[in-house]
């Protein structure tokens, strides 16, 4: 059934600004109506969503989904199921891949997966360079001619600066955005943490926060130059901020994302000592007990790229969420293996799972603790990546496809390992007490995913 009423439910549509206690008729996968007293067909399947947020369907714009070629840690059907988990009707991939994504073949390859799959959006992103090596463009036309909506080397950085200046100048004649993950290898080396005191008082190697900004202030100017849209990918230092935030002033095509353990945790959490997970002082979840859940130093479930950074970048981060110089929130969901995680911290892979958790930690620190609204968070979710990559989805004015998340955002869950979709287990949040829960995820009026009974036929 493509066709479905939504009703009682609080209506948040940050693209035409609509707020208020209304009804969702859905119609042939499309948005009908949105409104009081609807009248729909007397057959149509109905939603009770009252004390919910009916919004548009989510989006998140940086996800490894692992296929082709790393199908053990995770696959495109297993991926979307967590994502329909999570609440999210779309999802891009990204291209580091085994092979990579540098060719219109692949690029069929998850198209023909994700609709074998039948549920979430799947929209794919292609590499800049071969192979993601950093040395050769890939053929950026005609990747655009299969079906991208980005380019990205995500998992590497290109060093070389007219390498990359070529890149932005044919992204730009086909309309793709650019979307970079900031490293420069020469400041970060063999980092496997943020450089700070808790580094130095782990024995680890450190990863400065320059190594970041450095590429940032880079991506910058090279937008400037060549007028493409840069989009930084998964921020997390202050002069990150900071930076995007001066150039944003002065109209440079800019732009950033953030993910949820970065401003939720700090590289404090990697030393496992309860008293120092709470960088500001406060508990950020419980257990079912009531207690911080056990943790043990160096846990490798604490390990992504870029690191856990101070409290003062997560203050940083949060403060550029609510002021807008972070426009757009994503997970950067990154399954691994049980086995390649269980290994001394030096060796383990970077990267955590984050799909089914994101929407509550983004409501537990962005609007539960009143730094910004509802809207705007949805906002973050929902138009503002569908306009960076020039997506029809993130609304749900009449005649756009019926993508529609409904979740209640006081909702008391606990994160279990049991209950995740995912092929992988490299979470830190297990055992933590969330606020703020997807109930129904709708694709083109089809409910693929439910913690609620079947929809009611009236």
């Amino acid at each position: 059934m493509n066709s479905l009423l939504l009703t009682g439910g609080r209506v948040i549509d940050p693209a035409s600004h609509f707020d208020a206690i209304a009804d969702v008729l859905i119609l042939n996968g499309k948005i009908s109506a949105a409104g009081k007293n609807l009248s729909a067909p007397k057959d149509i399947q109905r939603l009770d969503a009252t004390g919910k947020i009916i919004c548009p369907g989510l989006i998140d714009l940086h996800v490894h989904f692992r296929e082709p070629g790393q199908t053990a840690k995770e696959n495109i059907a297993s991926g979307t199921a967590a994502a329909a988990r999570g609440g999210f009707t779309s999802v891009v991939c990204m291209p580091n891949t085994s092979p990579a994504i540098d060719n219109a073949g692949t690029v069929a390859l998850i198209h023909e997966r994700a609709a074998e799959a039948e549920g979430v959006n799947v929209f794919v992103t292609g590499a800049i360079t071969k192979n993601i090596a950093g040395e050769e463009l890939s053929p950026i036309g005609s990747l655009k001619k299969a079906g991208v909506v980005a380019i990205t080397d995500d998992g590497h950085c290109i060093q070389n600066n007219e390498l990359m200046r070529r890149a932005c100048e044919y992204a730009k004649m086909f309309d793709l955005p650019v979307m970079d993950h900031c490293q420069d290898y020469s400041l970060v080396t063999d980092g496997v943490m943020h450089e700070g005191y808790w580094s130095i008082a782990l024995g680890l190697h450190g990863w400065p926060s320059a190594g970041e900004e450095m590429i940032v202030a880079r991506n910058i100017l090279l937008a400037e130059l060549t007028g493409t849209k840069i989009h930084c990918q998964h921020l997390s230092a202050a002069g990150s901020v900071a930076l995007i935030r001066e150039a944003k002033k002065r109209g440079v095509p800019i732009s950033g994302e953030a993910c949820p353990h970065h401003f939720t945790l700090t590289d404090a959490a990697v030393a496992g000592s309860e008293k120092f997970w709470a960088s500001d002082g406060k508990i950020l979840a419980q257990s079912q007990t009531g207690q911080l859940p056990e943790w043990p130093g160096y846990d490798t479930n604490l390990k992504m790229n870029p690191p856990l950074r101070s409290a003062r970048d997560r203050e940083a981060i949060l403060e550029g969420l609510a002021d807008g110089t972070i426009e757009i929130l994503c997970s950067d969901h990154a399954p691994h293996c049980d086995y390649e995680k269980e290994v001394e911290f030096d060796y383990a892979p970077f990267g955590i799972t984050g799909l089914e958790t994101e929407l509550a930690l983004s409501l537990m620190q962005l609007v539960h603790t009143t730094r910004i609204s509802l809207s705007d968070m949805i906002a973050k979710f929902t138009v503002n990546p569908a306009r960076l990559l020039n997506l029809n989805k993130g609304t749900l004015s009449v005649g756009a496809d019926a993508d529609v998340t409904v979740f209640d955002p006081d909702c008391e869950w606990v994160f279990q390992a049991g209950d995740s979709a995912s092929k992988s287990r490299n979470s830190p949040f297990f055992g933590w007490k969330l606020k703020g829960r997807a109930v129904a995820t709708i694709v083109a009026g089809k409910t693929i995913w439910s913690e609620q009974k079947e929809p009611v036929t009236v």
